[in-house]
């Protein structure tokens, strides 16, 4: 009976044995499929963090390079901050309650030294920082402008992006109105060269912080007294930030934000001239504009004057740009007092408006695609697309084999007006043939008609140079 059970023991243990060795093998296996599927399957960019392709690319390129011009046209010079900023740049010089500080910055511990960095969510913040600690106002006032891209946790949504990207300018030492006039002009001097429409004007006036905390004790109060009917965002600012109630979106709010106490009624003399000087220059210069008591914007450091350009056409994110004055933000980052004003324009916004108004179209990124086929042929393109390039011309090179078949092909895809086409026989004769690839009847520069015609090597660069010339009319 004792040696039955015993092989019976001997058994189980066998079989629990080998239970236990095709589990593990089971489960060796499965952690090495699921190891292959994790190193073989696709990375996506985060949510809301677009690429920028290459057909995009060039939309972006026309905007920016027409946003450069207008800017140096008026006097403003490049700066270029950090992304990364510490955190208490943002706390203190945006304030506590805003929504960007309270819940949409990518803010992190550096491991390192414990120091609280975050990226940055605007770009305003960190200009004034380097013009404090660069002492930029040494010598007087100074006009700058930024570009780059900002961060803020937050939905992705059409015209809302979790890395987005902005232009703006800051205008420092500069008390008046004529100096955000300046900046209204030079906006709308853009939009006219980028070819946008129905792109609108809307201003407001702020006041000084003592008399906006005049308005807000009686917002507040009026707010309190309609609690019934606030939306859930706005119970949550009735004492946070009552003015970004008034700028509310909800519809069943609108009659209440319209009945509210208005912060025009209580501004002084000082204030409201200001404002009214600011309106008769922009009627001086032929700007159109509409005066929005509601218009607040959501940070804390702006004063007097704000102003946003809309649009119809972008839904919701109808915003393209947003600026206004704020005086006291160098003072408050630690530098002496000083006068400020600038704006922000939203750059993935004006680029959508952009391609809806096909407006965004530039001359292609290909002028001239040379091709060889032949010994020794390569050695002379190379040269010829050299030369072609000291004319400023954009010139595609073959690299690698192929026929001139498959070579032309690519030369047509590439968007090239003319391919350049170096063989046995052109190398023999110091020659290459021009080729229109998009030829449609026309004389050419010399008088040719043919689609194809050869000329001396030496006279390459300067015949295209003259066709181009020609083409451009």
């Amino acid at each position: 009976m004792a040696n039955g059970e015993s092989r019976s023991r001997a058994s189980e243990s066998a079989r629990n044995s080998k239970r236990s060795s095709k589990t593990t093998f089971n489960d060796a296996l499965g952690t090495r499929r699921a190891w292959i599927e994790a190193v073989s399957s696709k990375i996506a960019a985060v949510r809301g963090m677009n690429d920028l392709l290459p057909a995009q690319a060039q939309v972006w390129e026309t905007f920016e390079a027409c946003a450069v011009r207008v800017l140096r046209g008026y006097g403003y010079v490049q700066i270029r901050t950090p992304i990364l900023e510490p955190t208490a740049l943002f706390r203190r010089g945006l304030g506590e309650v805003t929504d960007i500080v309270e819940r949409e910055m990518y803010s992190f511990v550096d491991s390192l030294n414990g120091e609280a960095l975050t990226l940055r969510p605007e770009n305003t913040a960190g200009v004034v920082r380097a013009v404090i600690e660069h002492s930029l106002l040494y010598d007087g006032p100074c006009r700058l402008w930024y570009m780059g891209p900002m961060f803020r946790h937050e939905r992705p949504q059409r015209g809302r992006y979790r890395q987005f990207y902005q232009l703006g300018a800051e205008a420092f030492g500069f008390p008046g109105p004529d100096v955000e006039c300046e900046q209204i002009l030079m906006l709308k001097r853009l939009w006219h060269e980028l070819g946008l429409p129905a792109v609108r004007l809307e201003l407001n006036t702020l006041g000084q912080p003592p008399e906006r905390a005049r308005h807000r004790t009686d917002l507040i109060r009026y707010l309190e007294g309609h609690h019934d009917q606030l939306d859930e965002s706005a119970r949550r600012r009735v004492h946070s930030n009552p003015l970004r109630i008034l700028d509310t979106k909800n519809p069943s709010m609108q009659e209440l934000v319209a009945a509210a106490p208005r912060l025009l009624d209580y501004l002084g003399e000082a204030s409201l001239a200001h404002f009214e000087d600011l309106q008769q220059l922009l009627r001086s210069a032929g700007v159109d504009f509409r005066v929005n008591p509601r218009l607040v914007r959501g940070l804390d450091y702006y004063n007097l004057t704000v102003f946003e350009w809309v649009t119809d056409r972008l839904g919701a994110q109808g915003t393209i740009c947003g600026g206004g004055r704020y005086d006291g933000l160098v003072e408050l980052l630690g530098g002496k007092p000083a006068p400020a004003c600038g704006f922000s324009i939203g750059i993935d916004r004006v680029i959508e408006l952009m391609r809806d108004n096909a407006s965004g179209a530039s001359d292609p990124l290909c002028q001239v695609y040379v091709l060889h086929q032949g010994a020794g042929t390569y050695e002379i393109a190379l040269q010829a697309a050299e030369r072609l390039r000291d004319c400023g011309l954009r010139v595609i090179l073959h690299c690698g084999e192929g026929s001139l078949k498959s070579q032309m092909k690519r030369a047509d895809a590439s968007g090239a007006r003319f391919g350049v086409i170096v063989g046995e026989q052109e190398a023999a004769q110091s020659t290459a043939a021009i080729k229109d690839l998009r030829f449609t009847g026309a004389t050419s520069a010399d008088g040719d008609t043919g689609r194809q015609r050869a000329v001396p090597l030496e006279q390459l660069a300067p015949t295209l140079a003259r066709e181009f010339a020609q083409l451009a009319g």
